[in-house]
Parts: C-alpha cells; structure tokens; sequence
C-alpha cells in the first residue's frame, strides 16, 4: 500500500493508472476510519482493479466555533484498515497541498445547500463541494463511494459532479448502524456513556415517521410533528431539524406523494449527530 502526500504524485499515480487501462475506485474520507467506511472500501475493493482512499481534514468545511482541532485524528490506526481492506492508495495531503498559497476558488452548489445543514453551518457546503471538486479531478475515479448518513452531502456532490462534467459515477452506499440504530460517525467517539445510550433517539424518530408515512399518514407537517414528540421525549436531547422532504430538492414537503427522505439533526450535549431514513410509498396493485 503506497501513501500519497502530494496533490501531483496523486494526478500522476492516476494518469498512469488509466493509460494502462486500470480502473480506479475512490473512497474520500476525513479519517478517524470506522465500519462505515470499510463498508464503502469492500463495494470499492469489488468493483475495481485499484483503490484509493483519501484522508483529509477539510479546514474549510468548519465554522470558527466547530471542532477542527478536535476532530478525531488517527493515521496509523486508519493506515492498518486500509492494509487490511487491499487498499492500494492513501491520499493524505497536507493542508497547505491542498490548498496553497494565493488559493481562491469557491465551488457553490446554493440550492441544494441552502436549507437543512446549510442553515445550521454556513459555508459548509462550500467547503464540502471545493475540496470534493479537488478530490475527484485528482484523483479521477472510474467510481466514487460517498455514505447515505450525510444524505445533504451526497446530493450536493451529485449535483456538482454532474454540473462541472466530473470524472467517474457517484455510488451513495446504505448507512451503517449499530445494533440500536445509531449511524456509525466518527464524531461518535465524543458521546458520554449517558449521550451514547441517548444517541438512537433520533434514528427511533425518523423510523416512526417513516412507519407513519407507510401507515397511511401523508401530511408533511403531521409527520414532522411526531417525529419531534419522539425526539424531545429525551429531555438531554436539543433537536436542531426534523423534516420531511423531496429526496431529489430537498425541499419541505406539504404532502407526501411517492418518495420522501426524512432528515434529521440534534444535539447532545457537545455532539452533534445527524440521520436519515428514505421512505418509498409502493403502489397497491
């Protein structure tokens, strides 16, 4: 397994790559590796002759007040995950390669940003779209694997990929839980033994809502509603968002007609934890 620290070593190790017809699966990551992630490297592992996963924490998708200098950092544990899982490639650049002196670009995606995790952490998503334009023109993946969990996520890298005419086919792969539902997150590592025992909490309120939506119940606000009284029936527990929306805009939806994604966000104590559940009404025959 080869590390690679620098933006051009990683440009060339692709260009070769490609000439001699391998094809390349990319797993973007920003470390503190967990079951989630081995999940995305194993789909890339099958799919493709060579792996690459990238190891970066993106300065630019913190807010002044978030947790850049905390946020769990581990390499050497990382680097014995990738070995393990046949990863062919560690791209772990510096900051500053990435972002060098007199860097000014910004890549936008303001629709699909504004709302949800938008509102709560201005300029997040223009962190998130930059770094993964960078990541994919460097990398030049023949497939990308990014995680449901952060399903805002997913979709604004979609829409940029598809905007700015990026290498390789997007893959979203299901969300890894544990046995009681919480999303497998490397922030998770924070939680209290009392916040972790809290934590499913929000996975058990998008669950109620989707048995609601399948039950019958198509009022957007309805919806919404319960799945609040789920949340604040945990008196630790501060929700920042609960809402039923388009899965393709993301907009809130009055009315449920065919598919839905139910977002989720809250806080416990000092973590915050984010979820969602997709919901498809099937047809009655």
């Amino acid at each position: 397994m080869k590390t690679i620290r620098t933006t051009s070593a990683m440009a060339d190790w692709s260009r070769r790559l490609h000439r001699e017809g391998v094809t390349i699966g990319f797993v973007p990551t920003m470390g503190a590796l967990h079951e989630g992630h081995r999940a995305l490297i194993r789909a890339a592992r099958l799919a493709c002759d060579a792996v690459v996963v990238s190891i970066f924490v993106n300065p630019t998708q913190f807010g002044p007040t978030e947790d850049l200098a905390k946020y769990p950092r581990q390499l050497r544990l990382d680097r014995a995950l990738c070995l393990k899982e046949g990863v062919d490639v560690i791209f772990a650049p510096t900051a500053e390669a990435m972002y060098p002196a007199g860097f000014q670009t910004i890549v936008a995606v303001p629709n699909l940003a504004r709302l949800w995790e938008g509102e709560a952490r201005p300029h997040h998503f223009q962190g998130v779209a930059t770094v993964v334009t960078k990541l994919l023109s460097l990398v030049q993946p023949d497939i990308a694997w990014f995680g449901q969990k952060d399903f805002q996520q997913a979709a604004v890298v979609r829409q940029l990929a598809q905007d700015l005419n990026l290498p390789g086919k997007l893959v979203v792969h299901p969300t890894v839980r544990e046995s009681d539902g919480l999303a497998l997150s490397s922030r998770n590592v924070y939680l209290s033994v009392h916040e972790r025992k809290t934590a499913p909490v929000l996975y058990r309120a998008l669950q109620a809502g989707a048995a609601a939506i399948r039950g019958g119940e198509r009022r957007g606000l309805h919806i919404q509603r319960l799945m609040a009284r789920t949340v604040t029936a945990e008196r630790s527990v501060t929700p920042e968002y609960l809402a039923v929306c388009d899965p393709s805009t993301l907009q809130p939806l009055q009315t449920v007609q065919r598919h839905a994604i139910l977002l989720g966000a809250i806080r416990l104590g000092a973590v915050r934890l984010l979820d969602n559940v997709p919901v498809t009404i099937r047809p009655q025959s």
